[in-house]
This record gives structure tokens, sequence and C-alpha cells, in this order.
């Protein structure tokens, strides 16, 4: 299950058009790169909550690799409460949980092979001390918001991805967190939630400073440092040099000069010269601080 019911607020401007999920990050959606790593990990559907903006997303699903199970949320029910409300329609446990502003490849056999009865979390390494959690010698979860339930051996930092065993499952709160309602619950009654190493790179979609940075690892990763990317159907004018920059299906860029680490949403407008921005595609021009 894909979580992608929260406001984003975090994001604004940029949340006031679209949301985080919906929000590009190279050549499409971010929901688009979700939902084909969760094909490549053998799913051939997931569900998903949305409350936010919920027409914006009509138009992306028959794009996906991945089909979706749509599930509309009036209130917003929490992370926890929100796998809780889609329960019904999730099959067998155990369940694979992701956060939708979160960018990873999961290590789903992992999770799905510590996760037991119970609640296992992907976790990037840190040093002892540093990180969102704490984990003993065996890797488990002695640190959490600020509480402690062991002795800490390494430092880490929870990916936003988890997988949830049948008794967990059954035990979800209708309303609530995750990490606050559930886990440290847990940990507190003497549960060893265990945790997989996540090796690769992640990168949480939390603000607009991580969101460019999101987009510039894409453009690397695609052509190297100083590359550009430019979509089929955009138009850009002959005197405009692209450096490290991204347009989007349909977008259109005038003007004349150097266009240096921006992101042209689909369908907007940009002049340059123009640097280190967002353009949305309404015509917002967003300079992340």
């Amino acid at each position: 299950m894909v979580l992608a019911a929260g406001l984003g607020t975090r994001l604004l401007p940029l949340s006031a058009e679209l949301p985080k999920p919906l929000m590009p990050v190279g050549d499409r959606p971010l929901l688009a790169h979700l939902a084909a790593r969760l094909s490549r990990a053998g799913f051939a559907s997931f569900a998903i909550n949305i409350h936010y903006l919920p027409e914006e997303f009509t138009s992306y699903y028959n794009k996906l690799e991945s089909i979706p199970l749509v599930i509309q949320e009036p209130e917003i029910r929490g992370t926890a409460g929100g796998v809780a409300g889609a329960r019904g329609s999730l099959g067998d446990a155990p369940i694979l949980v992701w956060n939708g502003d979160v960018l990873v490849d999961p290590p789903v056999a992992a999770l799905f092979a510590a996760v037991g009865e119970g609640l296992a979390f992907a976790v990037a390494p840190r040093p002892l001390g540093v990180g969102t959690v704490g984990l003993d010698e065996r890797g488990a979860v002695v640190r959490l918001r600020g509480e402690r339930f062991g002795v800490e051996a390494f430092g880490g930092d929870y990916v936003g991805v988890a997988a949830i065993g049948a008794r967990v499952l059954e035990q979800l709160p209708a309303r609530g967190c995750l990490v606050g309602d559930v886990a440290l619950p847990l940990l507190r009654a003497g549960e060893r939630i265990p945790t997989v190493p996540l090796h690769g790179d992640w990168i949480d979609i939390g603000s607009v400073g991580a969101y460019r940075r999101a987009n510039s690892e894409w453009l690397e990763h695609r052509g190297g440092a100083g590359a550009s990317w430019v979509s089929a159907s955009a138009t850009v004018d002959p005197g405009v040099t692209l450096v490290a920059s991204i347009v989007g299906d349909g977008a259109v860029v005038r003007g004349s000069g150097e266009m240096a680490r921006t992101i042209v949403w689909p369908g907007a407008h940009a002049v340059a010269p123009l640097s280190d921005a967002i353009v949305t595609t309404s015509g917002r021009v967003v300079t992340p601080s």
C-alpha cells in the first residue's frame, strides 16, 4: 500500500497545485516511479489512499505500470489508520507499506522474511546515535522518538517503508500513526521490531529543497553532471542554453540565454534566462531557499 493522503504542507507552494505523489521527478510523476518499482518487485497491483486534491490523480492511473486500488479518505486517518481502512482490500499479510513521498528501491523480500506476525522497518544504516532510530546488535529497534528499549549498537534512518504481519495488521487503530501509535506501543510492551538494512539511495521528498535534489539526482543518474532532459513534446527556443535542467511534457521555454538547474513542469511556460528555480504548470516560479 502506498500512503498518499497527506496535505504536503512542507512542499508549499508547489503542493498548492499538485499532491506530492504527482509532482514530476524527471520524466514522470513520483507515483509513476513508485509503481514501476513495485512492478519490478512483482506486485501486479497496489492500494493507494488519497485525500488532498483527489481529482488530480484521475488522469494518472492508466499510465502506471501497476494498477492501483484507490481509497479516498474524506478525513485523513494517519499512516496506521490508512492501512486499517484498506485492510479488507489488501489480501493476505504480510503487507508492504510505503510512504508516497519517498523515492527508494524497497528491500521487499528481506522485509517479508523478517516481519513474522509483527512489524518490520527498512532502515538506512547510520553511525551509533545518529538517525531516527537506534538498533541493537541484531538490528532490532531500541531507540525511537527519544525513547530507549535496549542497548544501541548502530544508528539508522527509517526510510518510510515497512512490512506489517497478520497480528499487527488486525490490531491497527482506525486512526493514528504507524510509528507513534503502533511501533512505540509494541516496543513499550517488550516486543521486538526487526529492521532490514537499505544500502541503496533514498530520498524523502518532504521539502522544496529535497524535491529539487530528487530531480537533480535523476538527471545525474541519467546523463551525468550538467546534463539536461527535454520532453519530446516540449518546445525550447533556439537561443536558450539548458544546463542541468528538466523540461516536462508540453512545456514551453522562451527567451534567450542560460536556463540552469531549473525544473519546468509539464505544460508550464518559462522564460530564460533563469536559474535555480521550479516553474509550475500555472506559471509560478519557485526558488528553493
